[in-house]
């Protein structure tokens, strides 16, 4: 055995010997993990968070893999000569465009992540927010102010659901089966009809159900910035409506933070901890759970 090997050999026994505490820490409990369509824009980085989720049934964690999918969506609808229509920013869901969007979502992006799963040994299955009646949801009602005529109307977004009930037999099912569930947020109106569900409202609203130990979004950023653009590594709900208020937190990323805070509920029930990670960086979420720094920003209450 050469020096080298031997250098190898005890980094890698330390590496196990401080996660260690941390394995035994989310041992038995849920986790769940938001994957996002950006942060899964890589074929390498793909296999590698696959590898990951794997690594964690087999240290005894129980995971959960809600997945979003906007730019794939986006690609198959150019393809099909879909044009979409957005309305302040969001885009309209008409009957074509669900279509597409289910078979996107519920059908190649979850069967590919399934796919990579089992291939690193463990056993995953994929599913939607129909199966079961898991997540039932209404018609999403948004609301604008006109600038010229400061009257308030209503944004029609089409098929795009918000999450009412929810109901996390199937998902215990299959968890205590031992299989992984993979799951995209494809669910039923209570009017019968299909609904797209935003990612990351569906993975928080099964985290809170499930009573999960952590909830982790992967997305193409560090975490939550300060104005210096330094990752701000804790926050408790306090801290962050703060951030909220001053501006710190800006764009894109509150409606993301809130949904955070939404998952959280009080300490009595909810998630005990919500991270916003970036899921581009290799093993992000090995080095979020299983290490003493973390990889983002965790929310607490």
């Amino acid at each position: 055995m050469t020096e080298k090997t031997e250098t190898e050999g005890l980094h890698e026994a330390e590496i196990l010997a401080q996660a260690l505490p941390y394995m035994q820490r989310y041992a038995g409990r849920t986790v769940v993990v938001k994957y996002g369509g950006n942060a899964m824009g890589d074929e390498s980085l793909g296999k590698a968070f696959c590898r990951d989720i794997a690594l964690l049934k087999q240290a005894g964690v129980h995971p959960v893999v809600v997945h979003g999918g906007g730019p794939q969506i986006g690609s198959m609808l150019d393809k099909m000569g879909i044009k979409s229509e957005f309305k302040d920013g969001l885009r309209v869901t008409d009957q074509a465009t669900i279509e597409i969007v289910e078979m996107v979502l519920a059908g190649s992006i979850n069967k590919s992540i399934v796919a990579n799963i089992n291939a690193e040994g463990a056993r995953a299955v994929g599913l939607c927010g129909k199966d079961g009646n898991m997540v039932l949801v209404e018609k999403l009602r948004r609301t604008s102010v006109d600038p010229n005529s400061n009257i308030e109307r209503i944004v029609d977004l089409g098929f795009v659901g918000e999450p009412k009930e929810v109901d996390s037999t199937v998902l215990d099912l299959v968890i205590e089966a031992g299989l992984i569930p993979v799951v995209a947020p494809v669910c039923f109106g209570r009017d019968g009809k299909t609904y797209n569900v935003n990612a990351d409202t569906f993975a928080g609203v099964l985290a809170s159900a499930l009573d999960a130990k952590r909830l982790l979004f992967l997305t193409d950023i560090e975490g939550v910035l300060d104005n210096d653009k330094n990752l701000i590594k804790e926050l408790t709900i306090k801290d962050a409506e703060a951030l909220i208020k001053d501006g710190t937190i800006n764009g894109g990323m509150i409606p993301k933070v809130r949904t955070c805070i939404d998952a959280l509920g009080d300490e009595d029930e909810g998630v005990e901890g919500v991270v916003i990670v970036n899921g581009k960086k290799p093993h992000a979420v090995l080095l979020e759970l299983f290490t003493e720094h973390g990889a983002g920003t965790i929310i607490k209450p």
